[in-house]
């Protein structure tokens, strides 16, 4: 009875040691002070790559805007988060949030979340759409089933905006909260010796009740 014990301990030690985890990188837009640039995303435009700034928490160019809150902020492409943007000239807008899965199981890799766009925007894991969202007045859902679209090593998110409107242009802007991720941590070498030990462990010791029996 004492060797099954063990044995279970040391199996259920070498599958904790590789258990799920939350995917590290994944940051809701705006978690910085209003006014500062948000380092966690880049932002692309007519082939000029900057970095969005956190909206205030005060002052909305359009008033059906979600309000910020201590989640998540607003990110634009300038401080002045009320600047009109010409859609005909630059209406597209890219920001991107890059993540590892070094030392993780890409294939166990699933996500989730929620986001607003001014106007309308599509979300991309390393390309491959996985949501949608059609204004900025109430939120839209994107998320992942276990593998799908992750690969080992770097992947990218891109929140693709496109701002349309009247000829004169508008404000446009992007609002990301994460609400869920996870991934399996590759087992090191010593965790697969640990639990190859526990299950011959356990083995051996049903063996020879089966030959007392």
């Amino acid at each position: 009875m004492q060797r099954t014990i063990i044995a279970a301990l040391i199996a259920a030690a070498a599958f904790t040691s590789a258990h799920a985890a939350s995917i590290n990188g994944l940051v809701n837009t705006g978690v910085g002070a209003s006014g500062t640039a948000d380092t966690h995303y880049s932002l692309s435009n007519e082939n000029k790559v900057s970095v969005p700034v956190v909206t205030f928490d005060n002052v909305w160019p359009i008033s059906p805007w979600l309000a910020n809150s201590t989640d998540s902020k607003w990110i634009t492409p300038t401080a002045n988060q009320a600047q009109s943007f010409d859609p005909s000239a630059n209406g597209t807008y890219t920001y991107s949030l890059s993540f590892n899965l070094t030392g993780y199981d890409a294939h166990t890799a699933a996500l989730a979340g929620r986001f607003a766009a001014d106007n309308t925007a599509v979300v991309l894991l390393n390309g491959t759409q996985i949501g949608s969202s059609n204004g900025f007045t109430s939120w839209s859902s994107f998320a992942t089933s276990a593998g799908n679209g992750f690969v080992a090593g770097n992947n990218t998110l891109q929140f693709v905006v496109t701002n349309w409107g009247q000829a004169t242009g508008n404000p446009t802007g992007l609002r990301v909260e994460f609400t869920g991720s996870n991934v399996a941590a590759v087992p090191e070498p010593e965790t697969y010796a640990m639990m190859l030990a526990g299950l011959g462990l356990v083995g051996l010791v049903a063996r020879r009740r089966k030959q007392a029996a």
